[in-house]
């Protein structure tokens, strides 16, 4: 009997771990990890960007002239939301082949279907190009553990082809749209509500900004996959009081960008259409990702995909973004493929699921996928 979970046992020893974020509370799922990985002969780094939000990079095999294959993949969930839950959050509800808690699809399956591959191939890998983990904390409010990663390239490394395992129901998806969040900032002056002439009303300041937004003109022709760029008003806060002239309106935009946008000229573009009555604030910046289809090592992604799901995968892409835009940073040029047993319908949902059958299939693409790159 192997001495590691198999990923369905990993899965749930994963989901009782509460890295709700926020606050994501990381380090120590971090470190159970890191610590099967170790046992099975990969070297382990750490790197915390604050206390307890630790991510680890873990890496085996040796210098061949062929980098190794890299996978990813977030411990922070989603908070639970509003709605009571009538499963088990964090993990002990496995019934009808479904295993329920906050983050198994969205994406500790997707990490315990990869880690346990690799723990299964660990021995042969260490004389073969291998593979590398980056297993990154606060994904969810922006990448930062894999923006933390990314200014430590020394201990990032460099991999030949990258696998995010991002929900996908195990279809192979070539890219992800880009994100750019923001707020726009209004400013006024303050008076008595029973003399607004006396103020400035940031909230109006904000409204016609508002309208401005919704007409906003990216510019740009479609995608051929992802189709347009889009612009959604996420949140509107103004005011302190009924009886007060506001003197400040924040607006929160949500834009998510195609392959070969300059989020800068958006910016840019966007400012000169609000004017300067407005001020953006950049919150979240990740650029899309795109691997061509027809790139060799996606179409090898297609084929061993394909056997496991019995049909031929067609060219698609994820709706969220991933850690990805931030790693391909450092590993710039490589094929990126999102790939995971999760069910995308079901990330951050009331009683997330996934199902075990695909839990399982995971392990046996990302295995082919390690045998076909490494071995």
């Amino acid at each position: 009997m192997s001495q590691y979970p198999d990923a369905v046992q990993l899965t749930q020893k994963l989901l009782a771990f509460n890295t709700i974020n926020p606050p994501g509370v990381e380090e120590a799922c971090a470190r159970y990890l890191g610590s099967l990985l170790e046992s099975a002969g990969f070297h382990v780094n750490y790197a915390a960007f604050a206390p307890t939000r630790t991510s680890l990079v873990a890496r085996i095999g040796r210098a061949t002239g062929k980098p190794p294959l890299g996978f990813t993949g977030h411990m922070d969930t989603v908070p639970l939301g509003a709605a009571a839950w009538k499963k088990d959050a964090f993990g002990s509800s496995l019934e009808g082949g479904r295993l329920y808690g906050r983050g198994s699809s969205d994406m500790k399956s997707g990490v315990a279907g990869f880690v346990v591959a690799a723990l299964a191939l660990a021995e042969r890998l260490r004389e073969s190009p291998g593979v590398t983990l980056v297993l990154t904390a606060d994904e969810e409010c922006g990448c930062g553990g894999a923006a933390f990663l990314a200014r430590k390239t020394d201990l990032l490394g460099e991999v030949g082809a990258l696998l995010v395992g991002e929900p996908t129901a195990n279809y192979p998806f070539v890219g992800h749209k880009g994100a750019l969040w923001m707020e726009a900032r209004t400013i006024g002056v303050t008076a008595h509500g029973s003399m607004p002439e006396r103020g400035d009303n940031a909230i109006h300041k904000a409204a016609h900004a508002v309208g401005i937004l919704q007409h906003f003109d990216f510019g740009v022709e479609a995608h051929p996959l992802m189709g347009l760029p889009t612009l959604n008003i996420g949140t509107f806060h103004g005011g302190l009081n009924i009886n007060s002239v506001p003197d400040r309106a924040t607006i929160g935009i949500d834009i998510r960008t195609i392959p070969g946008q300059d989020h800068a000229h958006i910016r840019a573009r966007l400012g000169q259409a609000l004017g300067d009555a407005v001020e953006l604030v950049p919150t979240v910046d990740v650029d899309a990702i795109y691997t061509n289809p027809a790139h060799a090592w996606m179409q090898q992604v297609f084929s061993v995909a394909g056997r496991h799901l019995g049909e031929a995968p067609q060219a698609r892409s994820a709706t969220y973004f991933t850690d990805a835009a931030v790693l391909n940073s450092v590993y710039r040029d490589v094929p990126i493929c999102v790939l995971g047993p999760g069910e995308p319908h079901l990330a951050h949902q009331t009683d997330e699921y996934c199902l075990v059958d695909r839990v399982e299939q995971s392990v046996a693409i990302y295995t082919d996928l390690i045998r076909e790159w490494s071995l």
